[in-house]
């Protein structure tokens, strides 16, 4: 008997059975569907036959319209799968990657049945794990994004066993010549993004060289932040957020009037030309509950978030007696690297002092992340090492903390384990 009982705990408790395939949840548009409901790009065109010639992607062409990208007038057509033979439908496991059109050409180039863009080969075989990049106007989105994509492809992916690539080689130019050589090279500040500026979206994937592991994708939409405090522009981006899997939620310590007045009377503008005005986090937080979070059960959200405090080597300028806020020894101002698990002694530190600092200079934003948001942590970074003044950034680019909330992400998606202590610098 005793021998049974003792069986009875010892045992193990059932391996997960994986699942024949996934949803699917496009980078592109983000609509969500299974992967029997995709589309085929044809491999090839035949000019007297309708279903095959060239023609117009209205689909994709409403795409490109959203981001005021140029339509393409003449396409190869897109295959519906209902109008191939299961004879002729190719599959992998369970899910569909190619069919054998009616003139004997595979065509694998699988299409979101939405927007019409290509998805990555993965899809359907592995989770659609996407993180998006939120926050108000000025926090600094595309300068973190910047700043996280040059560490994650340049430390953090060796750190983890992992490459993090670019989708496409067109969004590969696109972050080389708009963002990282300026500010990397260069040393000049990114021009503010326009409210009427809407670009495609990055699509950057994290991807660990074990095969058996799925890639995590990142997303950044480079749109001007007012977007998340207008109700109409933030419908178009409702479904990025809804069906991420992680958010990393943007503050600035200027969008807080407690730190922005003792700021501006430490150091004027000399640090750099302050905005005459900020949209308050709460109001974020507020408006992504108008816009979704509001909608799911129990009218809060589930998905891991990461609220990132930026431009934290600006609470420098605090004097001595703002130490109540924010010390000169603070974990804010000494950069820790994680390597291969996620160092809970550090991770504790930063969040632990994060959510205090949130708590004693913005309670109302810290009790709105309570109410909307289930799994929350909070981190400090800076993109830079320093502010930039006159648009300029003096010195060696050199960002503190940057990768830490996308690690944390990566340990709340199971992609890697956490650990007491451990290798941090």
């Amino acid at each position: 008997m005793l021998q049974f009982l003792k069986g009875m705990f010892e045992k193990k408790p059932p391996e997960k059975v994986k699942p024949e395939f996934y949803p699917i949840v496009c980078p592109f548009c983000f609509s969500k569907f299974n992967p029997d409901a995709v589309v085929f790009r044809a491999a090839h065109h035949v000019e007297d036959d309708q279903d095959y010639a060239l023609q117009e992607d209205e689909a994709l062409n409403k795409y490109r319209g959203r981001f005021n990208l140029s339509p393409i007038d003449e396409i190869e057509a897109v295959i519906d799968p209902i109008s191939i033979p299961d004879e002729s439908k190719i599959y992998s496991g369970k899910v569909l990657v190619g069919v054998n059109d009616r003139y004997g050409r595979v065509t694998r180039k699988r299409l979101c049945p939405n927007c019409h863009n290509e998805l990555p080969i993965t899809s359907g075989k592995v989770a659609s794990n996407i993180i998006s990049i939120v926050g108000a106007s000025q926090v600094g989105k595309s300068v973190y994004m910047t700043s996280l994509i040059h560490t994650l492809q340049h430390a953090t992916a060796s750190n983890f066993n992992a490459a993090c690539i670019p989708l496409n080689a067109e969004i590969s130019r696109r972050f080389r010549q708009n963002y990282e050589e300026p500010i990397f090279e260069r040393g000049t500040m990114l021009e503010m993004t326009q409210k009427e500026e809407k670009q495609e979206p990055f699509i950057f994937q994290f991807v660990f060289k074990g095969e058996d592991v799925a890639p995590l994708t990142l997303v950044f939409f480079d749109v001007a932040g007012e977007i998340m405090t207008d109700r109409d522009l933030l419908d178009l981006y409702a479904a990025h957020i809804k069906n991420s899997s992680g958010i990393l939620f943007m503050v600035d310590p200027l969008q807080i009037k407690t730190i922005r007045d003792r700021l501006l009377l430490n150091v004027g503008n000399q640090a750099g030309e302050f905005a005459s005005r900020y949209d308050e986090p709460r109001e974020v937080a507020i408006t992504m509950f108008e816009n979704f979070i509001g909608h799911q059960d129990k009218a809060k959200t589930d998905i891991p978030t990461a609220v990132v405090l930026t431009k934290s080597d600006m609470l420098q300028h605090l004097k001595e007696e703002d130490g109540e806020y924010i010390r000169s020894n603070s974990n804010v101002f000494r950069d820790v690297v994680h390597r291969q698990h996620l160092n809970m002694t550090e991770f504790e530190n930063i969040n632990g002092e994060i959510r205090r600092f949130l708590e004693k200079v913005d309670r109302p934003f810290k009790d709105a992340l309570d109410v909307y948001f289930t799994d929350t942590a909070y981190f400090a970074v800076s993109a830079l090492g320093s502010n930039p003044v006159d648009r300029k950034i003096t010195g060696v680019v050199n960002p503190w903390r940057v990768d830490e909330p996308f690690v944390w992400l990566l340990y709340k998606l199971n992609y890697i384990e956490g650990r007491e202590g451990g290798e941090g610098s």
